[in-house]
């Protein structure tokens, strides 16, 4: 959806008339997101022409929004002066976002370039792991003491002028900025004014750690409901604050994970990126594939003496390795998403073992009967049937078993589980599902 009166595929049709003037037209009115879409649509030969379009006052939100690959591409290519002064004119936590992304001398120019206040603002939000609380808050928090009524609170603000946006609260503090309070923006305005801050506070407040995982911020403001939240120090110091819309780019990017990772792909990949980086991207997985599709075809060379004797096993043994992939896979999902939710963890995760290895078995003993009367009767063989139905029944109890095992033991040693978890998962159902269904033909059958 775009709402600002333009389509990516006009800014091609531009190009493609080699108009290129007319682009800056129609980015005057754009918002910096529409805009970032298009250059993401893009090929890289045509981003800097499109870029040298955009106004100055739109380029640095506009990189703000990019993905990280094609940040990384596009700064190398345009003019480093401009990519300083658009990237200087950002908010502190969008400053940092993107200079771990830039060529070391050009983050040095970026350093030169912001004024002292910002480089020490800069330099204290980047001391925070970049996927924890610190590293995502703003530090545009307003304070105030929590003594004062709500009368000087008001006209506090007033002198202000202007508020940081998403500001729903205001944060009360003591005299050495330990945060005592949160104060609601609705309870300032409706309440005497002659109160004192302190006596229209939120009960149990949501606050974050600053090491805090941002995981576990982004589904705390997706229970509470929450537009912003105060983060503090070990000491209960106020140093920031974290609010809605950077959440929603963590929420974001986390979809993006699980969707890629699946693959074994990096979310922030550039998919106009070159043949030979992607190709160098994908190497590893597929290398990784091969090893394991390699062990599947070990196990079926071990009975080949028995395939030769009974065709039909290399017709069916493919079902039962594929019906185990699919079980596996449907618990292995549900484990990740539920340690990703944080509703599985060490202290119910036997619990969950027990009902999926129950959800094998019902519905292992359901398609081992369907499998067995299909392979009976295609083949006019009942005791061929008898032994697909029992390697159906084994491979579907396996599958999960393994997917609940396998991204818990991932995790146990900091292995993404959403990334390896989908390739380990396979080799297990292969290599049971062909182990059992030629050894239990080899001994019953042959």
């Amino acid at each position: 959806m775009q709402h600002t009166g333009f389509h990516q595929d006009d800014i091609v049709e531009l190009l493609d008339t080699n108009d290129v003037h007319a682009i800056g037209a129609v980015f005057a009115a754009a918002h910096p997101a529409d805009i970032a879409d298009t250059l993401e649509s893009l090929t890289p030969a045509n981003r800097p022409l499109v870029w040298a379009q955009i106004p100055d006052k739109l380029k640095g939100e506009v990189l703000s929004e990019l993905s990280e690959g094609v940040f990384k591409d596009l700064a190398t290519e345009i003019d480093q002066k401009q990519l300083v002064d658009s990237i200087k004119s950002l908010d502190v936590d969008d400053i940092a976002d993107l200079v771990n992304d830039l060529p070391e001398e050009t983050y040095e120019d970026v350093l030169v370039a912001i004024d002292s206040d910002i480089r020490d603002s800069l330099g204290e939000v980047l001391s925070f792991p970049e996927n924890s609380a610190g590293g995502l808050m703003d530090l545009d928090a307003t304070a105030v003491r929590d003594n004062i009524t709500l009368d000087v609170v008001l006209r506090f603000l007033r002198l202000k002028n202007e508020l940081p946006a998403q500001t729903d609260s205001i944060y009360l503090v003591n005299r050495n900025q330990r945060l005592t309070g949160i104060l609601p923006i609705d309870k300032l305005i409706t309440s005497p004014a002659e109160d004192l801050a302190g006596k229209h506070i939120i009960d149990n407040p949501v606050i974050f750690n600053s090491l805090d995982h941002e995981e576990d911020v982004a589904k705390a403001f997706a229970d509470y409901d929450l537009v912003s939240a105060p983060v503090v120090d070990e000491n209960n110091r106020l140093i920031g604050r974290i609010t809605i819309d950077d959440v929603v780019d963590v929420i974001r990017e986390q979809a993006e994970h699980d969707i890629m990772a699946a693959a074994g792909l990096k979310n922030e990949a550039d998919i106009f990126a070159p043949v030979t980086k992607t190709s160098r991207n994908r190497t590893l997985w597929l290398g990784i594939n091969l090893i394991t599709a390699l062990l599947g075809s070990w196990v079926i060379g071990i009975f080949e003496g028995s395939i030769q004797e009974l065709v039909a096993l290399a017709v069916l043994m493919p079902i039962v390795a594929s019906m185990g992939g699919n079980a596996g896979t449907q618990t292995l999902t549900v484990v990740i998403r539920g340690m990703s939710m944080g509703t599985i963890s060490g202290s119910n995760v036997r619990n969950v073992l027990i009902k999926e290895s129950l959800v094998g078995v019902l519905n292992g003993l359901l398609w081992a009967a369907v499998t067995a009367i299909i392979a009976a009767i295609w083949f006019q063989n009942l005791h061929l049937g008898l032994v697909i139905a029992c390697a159906m029944l084994v491979n579907l109890i396996m599958g999960a078993i393994a997917g609940v095992l396998i991204p818990t033991l991932l995790e146990k040693v900091n292995i993404d589980p959403a990334l390896a978890g989908g390739v380990a998962l396979t080799t297990v159902t292969d290599v049971v599902g062909y182990f059992s269904v030629l050894g239990l033909a080899t001994l019953l059958l042959l």
